[in-house]
């Protein structure tokens, strides 16, 4: 299985929706972009890894959590996302034979990542990849017919009628 490390406030910072929810509720902007994740993750059959900036919180120690299915790290004071992010790739390098994929906005960091082998992805492509698995999950679902329940997407329109009608009878 693939992983996809994801510098988390970078990409909240970067994600219109998720920049402006921060703005009010910083908390529900990570748990938002954490949900969509892991939704991608699924999907894509990925491994993820979102890992947050903690290094300006004092006495804070590195800190592992598995939410939604995908894993959320902060790094620890004085250490920075970037530096947690390089180990992480390198590790991976190391130990396994996966392919390892980084989104992160920051330049010097993906130069960084792809130097230790893994891919890069900037956060625009991430957005689209998510955005689209998004609307294919709804449309596998049948979420996407003009807000219809997927029953009656199948149905012939004479007996969505009579089940109308047999309805508002009783």
């Amino acid at each position: 299985m693939d992983i996809l490390i994801v510098d988390g406030y970078n990409v909240i910072n970067a994600w219109p929706e998720l920049n402006k929810l921060k703005e009010t509720n910083f908390d529900q902007a990570r748990g938002r972009l954490i949900q969509w994740l892991a939704s991608y993750a699924g999907y894509k059959e990925l491994e993820v890894i979102i890992v947050f900036d903690a290094h300006m919180a004092k006495g804070n120690h590195i800190r592992h959590s598995e939410e939604a299915g995908v894993q959320v790290v902060f790094s620890e004071e004085g250490e920075t996302a970037d530096s947690v992010i390089e180990k992480l790739v390198y590790s991976y390098k190391n130990a396994e034979k996966r392919t390892v994929f980084v989104a992160t906005g920051d330049f010097a960091e993906q130069l960084t990542v792809l130097a230790g082998g893994a891919f890069r992805v900037s956060i625009r492509e991430l957005q689209s990849a998510v955005l689209a698995a998004a609307r294919e999950i709804s449309e596998r679902h049948g979420e996407s017919a003009g807000g219809r329940r997927p029953l009656e997407g199948r149905l012939q329109t004479g007996i969505i009628q009579r089940l109308e009608e047999i309805r508002r009878q009783r």
